[in-house]
């Protein structure tokens, strides 16, 4: 790779209409909209995790390929191309893209629903930013989320494996996976979790994209 700032479209390897894309996201919150903008991925034909370049050419993500796209924004544009993993029990886990703003975190995200989304850049830790998303994260009446990662820093692998991968990118979902992991309660409090009401729940119903299947449209 060259040596610049930071890289190029090019020595990324992607292509002059992927690298446009990409060069006109130049903030966070342009980011953010673009990844909203986009359908959810229901994988109606299995799992997948597809590279920035599958996102771009099928223009549907779900949270973790959504911050593959984000990361590599962020990346062009300066910033370390960095991913936060949260874990949930008896639940889907969520990925985000961080980013840091007066030595605060924030977070790139994108959900179906309204609850796990972006976050401002005012949390002064990864554990913070990581307990924000703790009271709305909930799946059949119970509260999920157990814990978060380290950042994870995308440049730790080669552009190939995640920005123009033409197949899944399942060694760097894997990798994710392992990375270290911290609790975001202790097992005795979680007696004294409350589960949300009738009116969370009902607002919990409202999402962004629908699916064929009301079920399904709610899992992402």
């Amino acid at each position: 790779m060259r040596k610049h700032r930071h890289p190029t479209p090019i020595d990324l390897g992607l292509n002059a209409a992927e690298g446009r894309t990409l060069a006109a996201l130049r903030t966070p919150q342009r980011i953010q909209a673009f990844v909203s903008s986009m359908p959810a991925n229901f994988e109606p034909n299995g799992d997948t995790l597809r590279s920035v370049r599958g996102v771009l050419h099928h223009r549907e993500a779900h949270c973790l390929e959504a911050a593959f796209v984000a990361a590599c924004a962020l990346w062009l544009h300066g910033e370390p191309p960095l991913v936060m993993d949260l874990t949930a029990k008896g639940d889907s886990d969520h990925v985000v893209t961080l980013f840091r703003r007066d030595g605060c975190w924030g977070a790139i995200s994108k959900s179906n629903h309204a609850w796990l989304r972006w976050r401002d850049p005012v949390y002064r830790s990864l554990r913070e930013l990581a307990m924000s998303y703790f009271h709305e994260y909930f799946n059949n009446g119970r509260k999920t989320l157990r814990t978060y990662s380290t950042s994870i820093d995308l440049r730790r692998f080669a552009p190939d494996t995640w920005i123009t991968n033409a197949e899944d990118c399942w060694d760097v979902g894997a990798a994710l996976d392992d990375a270290r992991h911290y609790p975001v309660i202790k097992p005795t409090q979680r007696r004294w979790l409350m589960p949300p009401d009738t009116t969370v729940l009902k607002a919990d119903d409202i999402v962004q994209y629908e699916s064929r299947d009301r079920k399904t449209a709610r899992k992402y």
